[in-house]
C-alpha cells in the first residue's frame, strides 16, 4: 500500500492491549505505523491523501497476538505464509525457546531436541545471518529470537554430560553477547533435556548475565515438572535473581496424575518469589504437552498420542497403548521402537490448566511444533481457544484481561518496542474479530482446522489475512531486534 494512502478501520469496539475497558474508536494507519485512534467520525485531517475506509461493523478491534513460545525459528523460512498463526490473529512470534533455537547452531543432522525444529534450516552461525534470511523471505508475521542455551552447549561442548568447563563457559558467554548486540530478546534454556541436563546453576546464571544488561529475559523449561516442580521453580528462580532478569517459566503445569492439584501449591511460590524478583509465566490452554517421544514420560497411566515416528511413520494419530497392545509389547518398549519421534503426552488436570491460565502473571504461547506430521491443535487453534472457553464458556476472565495476556503483557515483558499495544505511532499490528464467534476448531484428531471468528490480521500495516479468503493476503512480517543498547 502506498505509504500516503490512509487506512481507518471504523465501527469498531478498539482494545488498546491494557486491561482497560473497550471503546467505540476509529484506528488510522498509514504505512507500517498507527497514526491515530479517534472518537468515532474524528481523526487525522487527510491532507489531500486518499482514504481507505475498512467498516469493522462492531467487531474488536485489537492489537495483534504476541505468541510469547514457539518453535517457529524454522517455520517462518520454510513456510512463510504462517497460516497455523496468522488465521488465529497472532501478529509476532518468539522463537528459540525450551533452549531449542537455529542460531547459534550449524549441523545438517540435529539432535533431539533440536530437531524439533526440523533438520534443514541449521545454517545460521548468529542473529545477522538469521535476520538477514527472514528478511529475505518475508514471512507473514514478525519474529523475535530468544537464543537456546542448549543450542549454545551443542555448538560449544563436545561432551554434553557435565557442567560447561570456564572455556566453553567463555566461549558461550561471547555467542550469546553477541547474539544480544544483534537484537535476540533473551535466553531460553531445556534443562529438562538430555543435552542440557547437567548444566549447573554456575552455568546457567554466568549466561543470565550476558542478557540482563540489555533487559533480555530468561525463559526456561524447568528441570522437572512432575514431582520436583517445587525445586525446579526455585532453581529457575535462584538461576535468575543471580543472572538479574526477568524470568520466564515456560508452559507452566503440573505433570503426571500424582502431581494433580500442585499448581496451588507452585502458583503460591511464584507469587511469593515475585515479591522479590520479576516473574511471570506463560500457559498453553490443553490438558495435553507434546514434545519428543521419551520412555522416562510413559507411565501406563496416562493416554500418549504418536503425532510422528521415522521408523513408524504410519503410526502417527494412534495412541500407544493400542499400538503396544497390536505389537504385544509393553507402552515402554513400544516407545522405545517408535524413537525417533514425537507425542501427545495427557499430562495435566483441567482444573490446573485453568488455574495456570486465569493467573494474573500468566501470559498466552501456543508451544505449537509444527514439523509435526500431525501437531497437537494448539498450534492453530491456543489463542481463540482462550477466548471461547476462558472469557464467553467458563466467564474466567474478563475479555479486556485475557486480551491483555495475548498482547501488551507479552510485548512489554519482551520489550518488543511499537508492539501490543494499539496507540498513536505503534506499528499496525492489528486482529479484527467477532468476540460472539471466536473459537478453536482443531482437534487431536483433526489439528489442521481454521478458528472461527478471526476477520481480519493486518501486519505492520499489510491486510494479511481476511475469514472469507482463508488465506495468507499480504505478507509483511520481519525480525524483530530489541534494543542494543547495554544499560
Amino acid at each position: 500500500m502506498d505509504d500516503a494512502t490512509l487506512t481507518v478501520l471504523c465501527n469498531g469496539l478498539v482494545h488498546d492491549g491494557s486491561e482497560n475497558p473497550l471503546r467505540a474508536a476509529d484506528v488510522w494507519i498509514r504505512g507500517d505505523r498507527v497514526v491515530a485512534v479517534s472518537e468515532p467520525g474524528g481523526g487525522p485531517a487527510p491532507g489531500g491523501a486518499a482514504v481507505r475506509r475498512v467498516d469493522c461493523g462492531q467487531r474488536v478491534v485489537a492489537p495483534g497476538f504476541v505468541d510469547v513460545h514457539t518453535h517457529d525459528d524454522a517455520i517462518v523460512l520454510d513456510r512463510p505464509d504462517m497460516l497455523p498463526k496468522l488465521s488465529q490473529g497472532i501478529t509476532t512470534v518468539i522463537g528459540g525457546n525450551c533452549g531449542i533455537s537455529l542460531v547459534p547452531m550449524v549441523t545438517d543432522e540435529p539432535a533431539a531436541p533440536l530437531s524439533l525444529l526440523g533438520c534443514r534450516q541449521f545454517r545460521y552461525p548468529d542473529v545477522p545471518s538469521y535476520r538477514a534470511a527472514v528478511d529475505a523471505v518475508r514471512p507473514a508475521v514478525n519474529i523475535a529470537l530468544l537464543i537456546g542455551h542448549t543450542a549454545l552447549r551443542m555448538q560449544a561442548m563436545a561432551d554434553l554430560d557435565r557442567p560447561a568447563d570456564e572455556a566453553e563457559l567463555g566461549a558461550m558467554c561471547r555467542t550469546l553477547d553477541a547474539a544480544m548486540r544483534a537484537g535476540a530478546v533473551g535466553l531460553s534454556s531445556g534443562v529438562f533435556y538430555r543435552p542440557a541436563y547437567a548444566a549447573d546453576v554456575h552455568e546457567l546464571a554466568a549466561l543470565v548475565r550476558v542478557v540482563a544488561p540489555y533487559q533480555g529475559v530468561y525463559a526456561t523449561h524447568v528441570r522437572d515438572e512432575l514431582k520436583g516442580i517445587m525445586e525446579a521453580i526455585d532453581e529457575a528462580a535462584l538461576t535468575a535473581r543471580l543472572g538479574g532478569a526477568f524470568l520466564v517459566l515456560s508452559h507452566h503445569k503440573c505433570a503426571g496424575p500424582m502431581n494433580w492439584g500442585r499448581t496451588e501449591e507452585t502458583l503460591a511460590r511464584v507469587e511469593q518469589l515475585a515479591r522479590r524478583q520479576p516473574i511471570g509465566l506463560d500457559v498453553y490452554p490443553y490438558t495435553a504437552g507434546s514434545t519428543v517421544l521419551r520412555e522416562d514420560l510413559v507411565d501406563g497411566i496416562i493416554d500418549i498420542l504418536i503425532t510422528g515416528s521415522a521408523a513408524h511413520p504410519e503410526m502417527a494419530g494412534r495412541y500407544l497403548a493400542d499400538i503396544a497392545a497390536d505389537w504385544g509389547v509393553s507402552q515402554v518398549e513400544a516407545c522405545r521402537r517408535l524413537q525417533p519421534g514425537g507425542a501427545c503426552y495427557f499430562q495435566m488436570h483441567q482444573d490446573d490448566v485453568d488455574r495456570v491460565v486465569s493467573h494474573p502473571l500468566t501470559m498466552i504461547g501456543s508451544d505449537g511444533l509444527p514439523h509435526d506430521e500431525r501437531p497437537h491443535p494448539r498450534l492453530w487453534g491456543a489463542f481463540p481457544r482462550v477466548l471461547d472457553q476462558y472469557w464467553r464458556v467458563k466467564g474466567l476472565l474478563p475479555l479486556e484481561q485475557a486480551l491483555h495476556k495475548m498482547t501488551g503483557l507479552s510485548a512489554g515483558r519482551f520489550h518488543l518496542e511499537g508492539r501490543g499495544r494499539l496507540l498513536a505511532g505503534g506499528f499496525a499490528d492489528i486482529v479484527v474479530l467477532d468476540p460472539d464467534r471466536v473459537r478453536d476448531c482443531a482437534t487431536y484428531a483433526s489439528p489442521a482446522q481454521f478458528s472461527e471468528g478471526i476477520e481480519q490480521v493486518w501486519v505492520n500495516g499489510c491486510l494479511s489475512y481476511t475469514a472469507q479468503d482463508r488465506a495468507c493476503v499480504g505478507r509483511a512480517g520481519r525480525f524483530v531486534a530489541r534494543a542494543t543498547q547495554v544499560l
